[in-house]
């Protein structure tokens, strides 16, 4: 086991230490967004570990010349490990040679002297073993580092075949049956990152700690973690220390996980273990790594709802979460975590579409710091009379033609919602919206006071029959005369709190700018882009106001 210290601090504290135990054979990760000091943790841990330690840069040449000179085992050893190419090299020609006096951004040209040490330790161990042969001894190492090189990587890319000889590197797709090779040299990035990643593994001296910065340059995700399987099977002697910016993929691995936030110039680092939590991997992971407060939304990565909440909030770090319920449980298991490890400094809240929530309700979740919309669903925003005129006015409209085009919008708008709240349907939408009344009556109901199932039973049937007699009827009479009333006084802006319908936003494209749906949304994700549009500034007015201080 190898402990190192690395220096903490955030801009509420003292610095202080947090400890890493790398365990043979084990992955500890550290994320960390651009700018947040992962090359330089990777280069202070590197001089910390001495020559116990094996760094690859993030900034690496991947140029792979099978025909490099051959030079002796020794040599190329000294040259990969130190970057000098002498019997005298020890860890103190690292930092001039290797890294050219400025190991933070240098770059790695180490790919020649990898290949050269993995040809010599090949031809050694063969003339090794053809010495045991002539002498009738007993051959207990057949394998080069080579051969396992080629039996790891054809694994990982089964599609392409190695062939190695004692001075070269040919390369033909697998099963080809008319023998057409071609040079290593010419293999994709991909391909050259794989065996370079691997020949590193295998070449690193015994017990010592491999400390990688973004080990996934180049290389497809969908092998990324099979890769990682293999290095840590092939050298289980060794600590592998992994520096990335991929939260997906670290989220992938079972390992000790850290995020760092900042750097300062100390040295030290704003750092933090992943702690247990109830959130996935890469959300907590996100949110450790996060310099901005958190808010949780509905919706997911690719919707449109995400795209207007990132134009509207730039201050804050936007993670969908899915539904309602999944947005409001997250901001609790937040701030759970929050109280429990203050020194994290966690700030989040939520936003979550209006769904008929009563103003008891809409005062609770504020309390939580969660926030309804002041329309029915977010797709509805872009029906309100403000909004409305905001994107008829970027489409050139003006003086009297403008209030004529918004008259047109919000007369069709209305028509629309009238003819799907007609007869059968406004039957329908009330029924809708007594069973999000009845559900929310019942989840307040108490239960503490209730000693056995009989008594739960009991209560349950006092509230349903309060239900029945006093409210139902009530609730069905104020739901619809309410939207009656709406649509009589032409309301739309209160109409859009109330009413939701998926066919809305495609109404209002066609409208709007006479475009289909699909063509609407693009045109909005692209508004939403341009800090400078106006469209982003109206939408922000009827969106809740958050505070980030």
């Amino acid at each position: 086991m190898t402990e190192l210290n690395i220096p903490k601090k955030n801009s509420q504290e003292e610095q202080t230490q947090e400890k890493l135990l790398l365990n043979p054979g084990e992955t500890t990760i550290i994320i960390g967004a651009n700018g947040t000091g992962k090359t330089r943790l990777a280069v202070y841990l590197e001089e910390q570990l001495g020559d116990n330690a094996h760094r690859i840069a993030a900034h690496r040449a991947l140029i792979l010349n099978p025909s490099v000179d051959k030079i002796p085992e020794n040599k190329a050893q000294a040259a990969l490990r130190y970057g000098y190419r002498s019997d005298s090299s020890n860890v103190n020609y690292r930092k001039g040679y290797r890294w050219g006096g400025n190991a933070t951004i240098s770059l790695l040209n180490d790919f020649d002297s990898l290949l050269q040490y993995l040809f010599a330790q090949q031809n050694n161990l063969a003339v090794r073993n053809n010495q045991k042969f002539n002498a009738g001894e007993e051959i207990t190492e057949s394998k080069t580092k080579l051969d396992i090189l080629k039996d790891t990587w054809e694994f990982l890319l089964p599609h392409r075949q190695l062939h190695i000889s004692a001075d070269d590197i040919n390369v033909s797709a697998h099963g080809s049956i008319d023998n057409q090779h071609y040079s290593a040299s010419e293999m994709s990035d991909g391909e050259r990152a794989v065996f370079y990643i691997l020949g590193q593994v295998l070449a690193a001296k015994e017990n010592s700690v491999l400390i990688f910065d973004e080990p996934e340059l180049h290389i497809h995700k969908s092998i990324l973690s099979n890769l990682w399987d293999k290095i840590e099977e092939l050298r289980p002697d060794c600590s592998f220390l992994m520096i990335t910016h991929d939260i997906e993929f670290a989220s992938t691995r079972v390992a000790k996980k850290y995020v760092i936030r900042s750097y300062y110039s100390d040295p030290a680092w704003d750092i933090s273990e992943v702690p247990e939590s109830d959130f996935d991997e890469q959300t907590i992971a996100m949110i450790l790594g996060s310099r901005k407060p958190i808010l949780f939304v509905e919706g997911d990565q690719s919707s449109l709802d995400i795209a207007i909440y990132r134009a509207c909030y730039p201050e804050w770090t936007i993670i969908p979460k899915g539904s309602c319920k999944d947005v409001i449980q997250s901001v609790s298991s937040l701030n759970q975590l929050s109280e429990s490890m203050p020194t994290l400094n966690l700030k989040c809240a939520g936003i979550i579409d209006q769904d008929d929530r009563d103003e008891e309700e809409i005062s609770r979740l504020n309390a939580l710091g969660i926030f309804s919309l002041s329309v029915s669903e977010i797709e509805n925003l872009f029906c309100l009379t403000s909004v409305a005129q905001e994107i008829l006015k970027i489409e050139q409209h003006s003086g009297q033609e403008l209030q004529e085009k918004l008259n047109e919008f919000k007369s069709k708008i209305l028509t629309f919602i009238s003819s799907n709240l007609d007869g059968d349907k406004l039957d329908k939408f009330v029924m809708e919206k007594l069973k999000i009344k009845i559900d929310s009556y019942l989840k307040k109901v108490d239960l503490s006071r209730a000693r056995n199932s009989e008594e739960v039973t009991s209560i349950l049937n006092e509230n349903i029959e309060v239900l029945k007699t006093q409210y139902v009827e009530q609730w069905v009479s104020e739901i619809r005369d309410n939207i009656q009333n709406l649509l009589q006084n032409s309301d739309l802006d209160s109409l859009l709190k109330l009413y939701n319908n998926k066919g809305l936003l495609a109404e209002a494209a066609s409208i709007l700018k006479g475009s289909r749906k699909d063509h609407f949304e693009s045109w909005i994700m692209r508004q939403m882009k341009n800090k400078e549009s106006s469209l982003i500034r109206i939408i922000k007015e009827n969106l809740p106001d958050l505070r980030t201080s």
